[in-house]
């Protein structure tokens, strides 16, 4: 590694892959240095369970990655990376009836809501007349807008708590639950402000495409980052474990893709001790607990077209999705936990032996947890899909701590980057002019704990890399 270098990226997740592209494509020569035996962060795809099963170990399903303002740049398609779209992205069971169906088709959807059908559209359909400007404007750091008033649009309903501005705009709790499972991708409580702003984002995505799943694994998103970084003359190294500031080469600039507290011990010479005291406070939020099945058949779900849908939201009416994410906020686990189900290789046949499945499903714990959610999480589905235990060949358990084990950056088995609350929603690691610069010149900051945050869409990566340019 004793070469010259403008830009040296610390972790190889799709914000650190990201970041390494986008300075590539502008001239710099880019050092990419992993930690693990293998890239991807979030996106690793393994054999867990049995011989032929194929996991996605964090990140499954990706409309934010479909859908990416930087991603659709990018020729990613030429180095591998195949989207599936399934006929629907979400489906909501509900007990003793039908599932609610969120479709591309508003349409569609909509007729499924029954009195409220009218009142769905009135939710969507103002955003869905240029959906690629709000993603645009929401998946980027504070600034002006591109499309103010649109923003401003959806601010005004994005800022209530999801509880609240669901029982106002929906009479039937079929639309509530629909908009209750979508907003609990957000892991904040549902009543505390700004949980919509998820909810309402993943339901208008839900109508720009069919939330999709890669072929061949998550780890494929990673893998065309990568061939298209060395394409370009860029150069990955694993097992590069960085622990301290002083391992690293000579370069221009350093981009973390760490957390907050991650980048404050290894730069602890470099940055000063009021930063480092600012990242330590950092607040990841509740931790997830995850299952992944080699099941013997599909899942056999009481409504048959959830096996339409990527995601199947399990977790009944706005009330019981609401008072377990609180739960998991509060410190407490719950024995009906709201679970989301993803089933790719409903869509995907390289995921599973022919006639065979994968199952994938996590519910959201309190930070840190120890407790084994598996008979919770199995159960919850039993409810909905009766028979479903007897469908399992093998399960694969991943705790808070297994996560943080598996990538650091989960602290206490937080996969999306941090808390998304008001605090962090706009500030985030700290409050900056510029949130991917730090007072070192030279370090700067691109994980999924800074704008826009959690997801696989790159957009942190790409902002940061903007950001480190100004000093190239």
């Amino acid at each position: 590694m004793n070469k010259n270098y403008d830009a040296i990226i610390i972790g190889s997740g799709p914000n650190g892959l990201s970041a390494a592209v986008e300075l590539a494509r502008n001239g710099a020569k880019v050092l990419v240095l992993e930690g693990a035996s293998s890239m991807g962060g979030g996106t690793r795809t393994d054999e867990l369970t049995l011989p032929g099963f194929r996991h996605d170990f964090c990140s499954a399903v990706h409309p934010t990655g479909l859908l990416s303002p930087y991603w659709q740049q990018l020729p990613l398609s030429e180095f591998g990376l195949e989207w599936l779209l399934p006929p629907a992205s979400v489906a909501h069971p509900l007990d003793d009836e039908e599932a609610v169906i969120l479709t591309q088709s508003v349409e569609e959807t909509a007729t499924g809501l029954g009195v409220d059908q009218q009142a769905w559209q009135n939710l969507v359909q103002p955003f869905l007349k240029n959906p690629e400007g709000l993603l645009a404007d929401s998946l980027k750091p504070l600034g002006i807008p591109k499309h103010p008033f649109l923003l401003a649009q959806f601010g005004l309903k994005a800022m209530w708590p999801a509880t609240h501005l669901a029982n106002r705009l929906f009479s039937s709790h079929r639309s509530k639950a629909l908009f209750a499972g979508c907003a609990a991708h957000s892991v904040l409580p549902l009543d505390m402000a700004f949980s919509s702003a998820i909810g309402l984002m993943f339901a208008v995505m839900g109508h720009m495409a069919n939330w999709p799943v890669a072929k061949g694994g998550s780890i494929q998103i990673s893998l065309a980052l990568a061939k298209y970084l060395e394409s370009m003359g860029g150069e990955i190294r694993m097992n590069q474990l960085i622990t301290n500031f002083d391992q690293l080469p000579p370069a221009k600039v350093y981009l973390f893709d760490t957390d907050p507290v991650q980048l404050a011990r290894i730069a602890e010479g470099q940055l000063p001790a009021t930063y480092r005291r600012r990242l330590k406070k950092y607040h990841f939020g509740p931790g997830v607990f995850k299952l992944d099945w080699a099941l013997s058949q599909s899942i056999p779900w009481q409504d048959p077209r959830c096996l339409t849908a990527s995601t199947v939201h399990v977790g009944g009416k706005l009330e019981e999705v609401a008072a377990s994410e609180k739960a998991a906020w509060k410190g407490i686990h719950t024995d009906k936990p709201f679970v989301m189900v993803c089933q790719q290789s409903e869509f995907d046949s390289t995921r599973a032996p022919a006639g065979q499945h994968t199952g994938y499903a996590y519910c959201h714990v309190p930070h840190g947890s120890t407790k084994d959610m598996t008979a919770a999480i199995e159960q919850q589905i039993e409810r909905f899909a009766p028979g479903f235990k007897s469908t399992i060949l093998a399960r694969h358990a991943t705790s808070t701590q297994a996560f943080e084990a598996y990538n650091p950056n989960f602290v206490g088995g937080a996969i999306t980057g941090g808390a998304a609350n008001i605090t962090q929603l706009f500030t985030r690691p700290v409050a900056r002019f510029d949130p991917y610069s730090t007072p070192h010149p030279a370090i700067f900051i691109c994980s999924a704990s800074t704008p826009p945050g959690g997801g696989v869409h790159g957009m942190c990566g790409y902002y940061a890399a903007k950001s480190a340019m100004k000093r190239l």
